[in-house]
């Protein structure tokens, strides 16, 4: 099992339509085939950084749905609200 993280920094005044953009986007995600689960949160220190969470079975999982048409669709979206790009973290449970 992994976890990913995705980071992103929204422009000043687009937290709000970006808010509501990811969240369709992260109930899009846990149907996935291998998702477990996804969450976004908030920066409690920071209003423009915005954290998706998400939990796959396996990293192949994860790598189909990152390559995906659906998943590029809404990045495609997404991208002209963000300062930057997006910084993603695979995580892996330590035994």
């Amino acid at each position: 099992m992994i976890r990913v993280l995705i980071e992103r920094n929204i422009a000043e005044g687009l937290e709000h339509y970006y808010d509501c953009t990811v969240k369709r986007m992260v109930s899009q995600v846990i149907k996935a085939p291998g998702c477990i689960a996804g969450e976004s949160l908030k920066d409690s220190k920071n209003s423009h950084r915005r954290i998706v969470m998400s939990k796959w079975n396996t990293v192949e999982d994860w790598e189909n749905w990152f390559h995906s048409l659906q998943r590029k669709q809404v990045v495609a979206e997404l991208s002209p609200m963000l300062e930057g790009g997006e910084r993603i973290t695979m995580l892996e449970l330590t035994h």
